[in-house]
């Protein structure tokens, strides 16, 4: 049996070859784009493992490997880092170490989405990229009325709209407001599209998603949005062994930092999923302004801890909320 660890980069990719008593036995260098010579490379190795990191342009590789390898390994990156460092290796070559902890059976695996679940990701970040370029023409188009002092709290609804081609800028501001003008339309017609895409996308879910969905939408001031972010990201809920888990995976869990003894509390830990944090975060201050019980829970930690680290944690106990209702299966009951 050999062992394969392959170092990927954009271009390029490096693979070192070990046997079971861990001697290299094979080095390969191949560019990325030389997938034939790569798939006749490793169809004709004999038995193999290999393991490539969770990089962000993994997949290709992973579908080319996948009907070869005895056993494909996907490695998360910071994990296996901490275990090399450890390890003091001498060799600080990539391929090399990712070969040697396969061989010892010491890959820290990471989670590989579903297809679903990388589509359903693939359109949720779309609605994010569009909806983030609306909101930057947004403030483009109000600084520039600001410096006329002619910015209105309704410039996008259709009065708005009227007032922004009646004000009086200079023949420069007024060309780049109307291609700014023109640009909002094309991205709001977008984001039409890229909902009506999920829309549609949500309508073809398994038995277990469409539950999921119906689960996450009974919780008060969560909608469609909030729903998609927390489904794609979190995939099967399952594959978290605890509600700890998943909090630390939304990076809501609080950092610690130990010395002489004494445990001092951080700030939290804002690893994991930057999405699926955000999303939670924004229902929390839904259900803070909207419900008793949560403005209640709000406010109890605001008088203690300070307004930010209040809405983190609502934004945490939200989370803990979800798991345990996406679990069981039970809709949201309101606290009494």
């Amino acid at each position: 049996m050999l062992y394969i660890g392959i170092d990927l980069h954009k271009k390029s990719i490096t693979l070192c070859g070990m046997d079971q008593a861990r001697a290299i036995v094979i080095r390969r260098n191949f560019y990325c784009c030389e997938t034939d010579a790569i798939r006749t490379f490793f169809a004709e190795l004999g038995p193999f493992q290999a393991v490539v990191e969770a990089t962000a342009s993994y997949e290709w590789l992973w579908q080319l490997l996948e009907p070869l390898a005895q056993k494909l390994v996907l490695a998360h990156p910071k994990k296996l880092r901490v275990i090399a460092e450890s390890a003091r290796k001498s060799d600080r070559v990539d391929a090399q170490v990712l070969a040697e902890f396969l061989a010892l059976d010491m890959i820290p695996a990471a989670y590989r989405p579903t297809s679903r679940q990388r589509q359903h990701r693939a359109l949720v970040r779309q609605r994010e990229y569009v909806r983030r370029g609306i909101t930057a023409v947004k403030n483009k188009l109000r600084r520039i009325l600001s410096d006329y002092n002619a910015d209105r709290p309704e410039l996008f609804s259709v009065e708005g709209q009227k007032h922004l081609r009646q004000v009086r800028v200079s023949p420069a501001d007024r060309f780049v407001l109307e291609q700014l003008r023109r640009h909002w339309e094309y991205l709001e017609k977008q984001l039409k599209a890229v909902d009506k895409a999920l829309r549609e996308f949500a309508k073809t879910a398994p038995a277990a998603e469409a539950e999921a969905r119906a689960v996450l939408a009974s919780i008060p001031e969560v909608g469609p949005v909030t729903v998609d972010i927390v489904v794609s990201e979190l995939g099967d809920v399952g594959r978290f062994r605890s509600a700890k888990k998943v909090i630390a995976y939304a990076g809501l869990a609080p950092g610690q930092r130990e010395s002489a003894g004494r445990k001092k509390e951080l700030g939290i830990t804002k690893e994991g999923s930057r999405r699926l944090r955000w999303a939670l975060v924004e229902a929390a201050w839904r259900v803070v302004r909207k419900t008793r019980h949560w403005a209640t829970v709000f406010e109890g930690i605001r008088k203690r801890r300070g307004k930010k680290k209040a809405i983190v944690a609502v934004a945490r106990r939200l989370l803990g909320v979800m798991v345990a209702l996406l679990r069981t299966g039970q809709r949201y009951r309101a606290a009494a």
